[in-house]
């Protein structure tokens, strides 16, 4: 068996405390880099496809097939913001004529108040309610300026982001068949075993990213359907609002139901809509609600081989540890973490079964 020479051991602390260096540094980048990696890997075949076509240009054939997956993800983006704006207007031009006759008629908004419950205790904290209310009016300027500063900023940082994801994208599209033989073979691992990770990681994006957004369709169109049968307005708009909130895992179901679905049934409760009210609660609760729990793990794991539990517990603990992309990078780690271990299994089993065969002689 080879042991290491002091100079290689030397040569591999200081080839891990550079890494550890570059890669602190790079931190603030990580996520964007991640996300250009996996929307690069699943831009292949276009990429292949326009490397036959334009024989052999790599820089072109990557230009353009950015340009293709910027018009597909612009384009339907952009019908969907139509539609939502549309709806939005017809939904402020509802909103707004109530809310100046509210205000010309302050007698008829004080009748309504008070049948709101607690009323009368609220009187009593009347004038200092007003009072609060004007001194939060007096700072509406500050509050305006502190936020749009902190929007601004934000902005800035989202741009640089963008940027950072597009620029890093391009290369890895052009240059990410070399980059990847190059940090394989660096690996103290069979080419075969190399491969192995590299499907799976893959495998899990594609049917990750499929999983998502044709879940998120799915649900939000039959919730919009219900919101429609219901005689709710707007229904397109409610049914784009839920097929974006649904995308995500985890974090969509309980947004939806504390922003829209509720206040949904609670609108057709106070208009006196009791059916309505009735049917979609157990339309959604029975139908809609459950199809993430079910299909997800199904749709997901039968695409990548996973476990229910581990697509459950890697999107949760990716969302914790990554945020929102998390719900991408979770899965992925997670099948990783599943295909070592059965390499660890394969090349470590006959050792694994003579120790097993040891005890029991025992």
């Amino acid at each position: 068996m080879n042991r290491f020479k002091p100079d290689q051991i030397i040569l591999l602390l200081v080839v891990l405390f550079i890494s550890a260096i570059f890669l602190a540094m790079i931190r603030y980048f990580f996520m964007a880099i991640v996300m250009a990696a996996i929307f690069s890997a699943l831009a292949s075949p276009i990429n292949n496809r326009f490397m036959k076509w334009l024989r052999g240009s790599k820089s072109l054939s990557a230009a353009m097939t950015m340009f293709t997956m910027l018009v597909m993800l612009i384009v339907p983006l952009a019908l969907l913001i139509g539609v939502v704006l549309q709806q939005a207007v017809k939904i402020s031009g509802v909103a707004v004529p109530w809310v100046r006759q509210q205000l010309q008629d302050p007698a008829a908004l004080d009748l309504q108040l008070r049948s709101v419950p607690f009323y009368r205790e609220l009187e009593l904290y009347r004038e200092e309610i007003l009072r609060k209310a004007g001194d939060v009016a007096g700072k509406t300027g500050s509050i305006l300026f502190d936020t749009l500063s902190s929007f601004t900023f934000t902005a800035i940082n989202d741009l640089l982001l963008l940027f950072v994801f597009l620029y890093t994208m391009f290369f890895l599209i052009r240059d990410g068949r070399q980059l990847l033989e190059t940090g394989l073979s660096y690996l103290p691992l069979s080419v075969a075993d190399s491969h192995r990770l590299l499907d799976k990681f893959l495998s899990v994006t594609r049917a990750t990213l499929k999983g998502c957004l044709a879940l998120g369709v799915l649900q939000g169109t039959l919730s919009g359907l219900a919101f429609h049968f219901a005689g709710i307005d707007n229904a397109i708009f409610w049914g784009a609002v839920m097929s974006v909130l649904l995308m995500f895992p985890i974090l969509g179901p309980p947004l939806t139901w504390i922003f829209v679905w509720v206040p949904a049934i609670i609108y057709l409760v106070v208009t006196g809509q009791h059916l309505q009210a009735v049917s979609v609660f157990l339309f959604l609760s029975i139908v809609v609600h459950p199809i993430d729990n079910i299909v997800r793990p199904i749709l997901v794991g039968r695409d990548t081989q996973l476990h229910e539990l581990l697509i459950f517990f890697g999107t949760l603990g990716g969302i914790g540890m990554f945020g929102i992309f998390g719900i991408f990078v979770g899965p992925i780690i997670s099948a990783l973490f599943m295909t070592v271990w059965e390499m660890y299994e394969e090349s470590f089993g006959g050792y694994l079964a003579g120790i097993k065969e040891g005890r029991s002689d025992v």
